[in-house]
């Protein structure tokens, strides 16, 4: 963790002898943001900048752990719930540029057991959310206690011969074709997929924190814990910030999904997730024809000016591309929002539930892009 620190206190420093780092003032307006995860005894979140390479501004916020008091720190690895698709989704790209799958491929091919309906899904409808699959969540079994698996999706999914649409005419946001794509490079690549994301994502970028949470598999180094508070989460009034001073939290790290990884579990820090920002913006891992179909428009959602690529959102904000995401799940909250014509990001971590950060990254491009602006 020293390491980690050390060489984000480097490249801060570096920034301010250049003149590219923020000014006081600028910085206080970004911190201004966030002042009501600055509580003590709360949890609380952490946050980055990123601009041109390089570090602006990061600064954590509260507690990852109440019982032992333990801080937040760019190096605390909180659980990224669907931030975890971008991953899942690179993952396939790799396996497509290796030649071992094919993006129009079928359910079929890889799970023969799979209903008819399996015939007309593609890994490209999964990709995109618009499979039509039905979601999994509703159709676990009531009174379930054993966390649910990827695996376990999959034989819920096989008792039904149905879609929500016909896959390829409709978005709809799909964790089940997510759960289903980690499956798929299990099956093509012959490894878990949480080993896969390891050898061959997080290995290579040196993000040697993160990983695809298996109980049993390994613990969790820097781990932030999620919490919810326990009376009235938010009275904010202009309903984006943290809300209530002096609220008192109760764990809540852990749900009956939590162990499917595909859609959403993988756990990382601000200082890998830096890395793996960079990343994208050379053929590392893929080819840069790839990069620009995952950040490319397939198919519009259900939301006015939002498309999907593979595993990001595409949008626009004051002129300028978006490519982000969001997680949300139980006791945490993620964004990460890229801006590749200026090559800014923001990428925020929460382990609160009552943690509102969708508008933040918009408040801090207004901050550092458009300063001048009104």
């Amino acid at each position: 963790m020293r390491l980690a620190i050390t060489t984000l206190f480097v490249a801060m420093t570096a920034l301010a002898k250049s003149g590219a780092a923020l000014d006081v003032e600028r910085a206080a307006q970004i911190e201004s943001l966030f002042r009501d995860y600055n509580q003590v005894n709360a949890p609380g979140v952490t946050v980055m900048v990123v601009r041109e390479g390089r570090p602006i501004f990061a600064k954590s916020f509260g507690l990852a752990d109440l019982q032992h008091k333990t801080p937040c720190t760019t190096n605390t690895n909180f659980r990224l719930a669907s931030v975890t698709k971008q991953f899942t989704a690179m993952a396939v790209m790799m396996l497509v540029e290796r030649k071992k799958l094919l993006l129009d491929e079928r359910l079929a091919n890889f799970f023969p057991e799979f209903p008819e309906v399996g015939k007309q899904i593609s890994v490209r409808h999964l990709l995109t959310h618009t499979s039509g699959l039905l979601d999994y969540e509703d159709l676990i079994p009531p009174g379930t206690t054993m966390p649910v698996l990827d695996q376990d999706v999959l034989r819920l999914l096989l008792k039904h011969n149905k879609t929500y649409f016909a896959s390829g005419t409709q978005y709809r946001y799909s964790n089940s074709g997510y759960a289903l794509l980690a499956l798929i490079v299990e099956v093509r690549s012959g490894q878990r997929f949480a080993q896969y994301l390891k050898e061959n994502i997080f290995e290579p970028l040196k993000m040697t924190n993160t990983l695809a949470y298996e109980e049993g598999y390994g613990a969790i180094p820097n781990r932030a814990y999620g919490y919810t508070p326990k009376n009235n989460p938010l009275s904010s009034s202009d309903g984006e910030r943290a809300g209530v001073r002096g609220s008192t939290f109760e764990r809540t790290d852990q749900s009956l999904t939590s162990s499917v990884l595909g859609d959403g579990g993988v756990y990382s820090s601000l200082a890998d997730l830096f890395k793996w920002d960079q990343a994208l913006y050379k053929p590392k891992l893929v080819s840069e024809p790839m990069l620009r179909v995952a950040f490319s428009p397939a198919t519009p959602t259900d939301k006015p000016g939002r498309s999907y690529g593979f595993g990001w959102y595409i949008g626009e904000y004051r002129g300028l591309k978006e490519v982000w995401h969001s997680g949300e799940t139980i006791g945490f909250r993620a964004r990460l929002a890229r801006f590749p014509d200026r090559k800014f990001t923001v990428i925020i971590l929460a382990n609160r539930a009552d943690a509102r950060l969708e508008e933040l990254p918009h408040r801090i491009v207004d901050v550092v892009l458009f300063p001048d602006s009104k």
